[in-house]
């Protein structure tokens, strides 16, 4: 049995970052094994134990086998088999598919250390167009480290396109759209999540409401960069400067949705979108669940 910090808590302590929370894989043991060794099993589609002491995660390393539609339909294999760069090529990221042995060894065998140099997120391979929350989960990351300069790799942006054009992101539930979409208006730079879904297709799909106001005038007297959906960007980013509260960065990217209403020949004035916008926030918070104390806030 070989244990190793793996993902999120190694890129981070590269980066200079704060870890926040470490997962843990085992590789070479069974579920008994680790049952027997005093850990408490949680998961029920692949073998997940607590550890007894720290209570922190423990998977034992599995493949996944894309077997249905969505990014539920995978078939996991977890046994003492599998290898530590097996479970890792599972993963999304290469920047996420780093682990550190009990030496402090970097095991990266997709170069993710090479991609943090570079600040590039880049898919692990093609297994990332078979789950569509990976098209939101690189958004978020692109919101959450875009202080440190870090871009989407072409090839990973152009995978995202044809997963979005092929419908997969209609598969996703909408409690999973909202959580990614909370935790990236949590960030440093929300508005660079919407961007990103906009690059990729991502926000007609999941964010018409936000997605119709690009390409619609506003008074350039009030409005100097013109573009409403660049405007709404613009004001969510000022908002995360100023606010570190979720409902206030919510409520500054749907404060103008109501000019996505405004007929042509009325541009670039918007009489009454303010009321107008009512319904389409009201719609977009419906469609995706969010809380109800953010959609009274909104």
């Amino acid at each position: 049995m070989k244990i190793y910090l793996v993902g999120g808590a190694v890129r981070d302590a590269l980066l200079g970052l704060p870890v926040k929370d470490k997962d843990w894989v085992v590789v070479g043991a069974t579920p008994q094994e680790m049952l027997d060794a005093g850990y408490q099993q949680v998961g029920r589609d692949f073998p997940v134990f607590l550890h007894p002491q720290t209570h922190e995660e423990y998977a034992l390393a599995r493949t996944e086998r894309k077997s249905g539609s969505g990014y539920t339909g995978f078939t996991c294999y977890a046994a003492p088999d599998v290898t530590l760069e097996a479970d890792l090529q599972r993963r999304d990221l290469t920047i996420n598919a780093l682990a550190r042995d009990d030496d402090g060894q970097i095991i990266d065998p997709y170069h993710g250390r090479r991609d943090l140099e570079a600040r590039l997120l880049r898919h692990v391979s093609p297994a990332f167009g078979e789950d569509p929350l990976r098209v939101l989960r690189v958004a978020r990351f692109a919101a959450r480290y875009a202080h440190l300069s870090f871009r989407i790799a072409d090839e990973t942006l152009a995978l995202m396109r044809e997963m979005t054009a092929a419908g997969e992101l209609e598969h996703l539930t909408p409690e999973r759209v909202w959580k990614e979409t909370e935790n990236a208006l949590t960030t440093r730079n929300p508005q660079v999540y919407f961007q990103v879904l906009r690059d990729c297709g991502a926000l007609r799909v999941l964010f018409p409401e936000i997605d119709a106001l690009f390409g619609v005038p506003a008074p350039a007297k009030w409005h100097p960069e013109i573009d409403t959906g660049v405007h709404t960007l613009m004001t969510l980013s000022m908002a995360a400067m100023l606010s570190p509260q979720l409902d206030v960065r919510f409520a500054t990217l749907c404060h103008d949705v109501g000019k996505g209403l405004t007929p042509k020949n009325l541009w670039p004035r918007h009489h009454g979108h303010g009321p107008a916008g009512v319904k389409l926030v009201e719609q977009l918070c419906q469609r995706l669940r969010v809380p109800n104390d953010l959609r009274g806030f909104s």
